[in-house]
Parts: C-alpha cells; sequence; structure tokens
C-alpha cells in the first residue's frame, strides 16, 4: 500500500470519465506513487470530490489522500445509512463535521459514529503536486492504467 495516497492500484482513479477528469480538474498527484485523484473544486454544489458520498469503502479510500490533504490533518470514512436501508461511506473532518450533516440529514445514521478507516498521523510527502495536468502527462499516465 502507497504510505501517501492510502491504495495498492497507482493507476486506479480518475474513476469515472477519467480523460474528461485529467484533462479538466485539477488532480493531486501522490509523490510517492504518482497516482492522480481529483481534488476539484465542483462550484455548482460548493464540494470538492471527496466530499461526495461513496457507494464503498475501497472508492472512498482512494480520495481520502486529498481530504486530509486539503484539511491539513487525518479525516475519517464514515459509514452512513439511509431510512430506506441504503449504505454509503462518507468522508468527513472529525465527529463534529458528521454530526452536522446527520442534523441536516434526518433520513441518513451513523451507527457506530466513528470512522471505519483513518490514518493515524497526517504527513506532508516531498514530490507531491496539485495541479492540472499536461496532454502529454495525461497520455503517459493512461498508457500505465
Amino acid at each position: 500500500m502507497c504510505i501517501e495516497c492510502y491504495t495498492d492500484q497507482k493507476r486506479v482513479t480518475p474513476l469515472l470519465n477519467p480523460m474528461d477528469c485529467l484533462k479538466n480538474h485539477t488532480q493531486y498527484i501522490c509523490g510517492t506513487c504518482g497516482r492522480c485523484i481529483c481534488i476539484e473544486h465542483d462550484s455548482k454544489r460548493g464540494l470538492q470530490r471527496w466530499n461526495f458520498p461513496f457507494k464503498s469503502l475501497e472508492i472512498a479510500k482512494l480520495y481520502l489522500r486529498t481530504a486530509d490533504y486539503t484539511m491539513k490533518r487525518t479525516c475519517g470514512i464514515y459509514e452512513i445509512k439511509s431510512n430506506t436501508g441504503r449504505l454509503s461511506y462518507k468522508i468527513f473532518v472529525d465527529s463534529k463535521d458528521l454530526q452536522l450533516f446527520l442534523k441536516k440529514n434526518k433520513n441518513k445514521f451513523c451507527k457506530s459514529m466513528k470512522p471505519v478507516f483513518m490514518i493515524e498521523e497526517y504527513k506532508e510527502y516531498v514530490g507531491t503536486q496539485v495541479r492540472k495536468l499536461t496532454d502529454a502527462e495525461i497520455v503517459k499516465y493512461m498508457s500505465e492504467r
């Protein structure tokens, strides 16, 4: 597992529309393995990619590093269940942010109120970059997938 971006799949992201994401969105480029993770701010929703709900814990882990980096501290992944039984995973800075979310979303709850995954300590890594990729970098990255 990459110590910086928490995965052993160094070209797994972007998951959806990879060419579009790599070309048009700002990427967190892991200084350790080179994986690109979308860190784009969605102006319509006022959120970054890591703020969205994820279908699985494994997918949420792929975006956790961008939350940690953005907040300059460790964040956690929480298991959220809706009244309909739908399960999702969401990244929160801390339990206070989780509680605010649950207060606004009365149809959702978090049984444990604790992260199901969280890194122990926040670290900065040499070589990390946050920027848009060049066309040549996109071609190279996609060829390595």
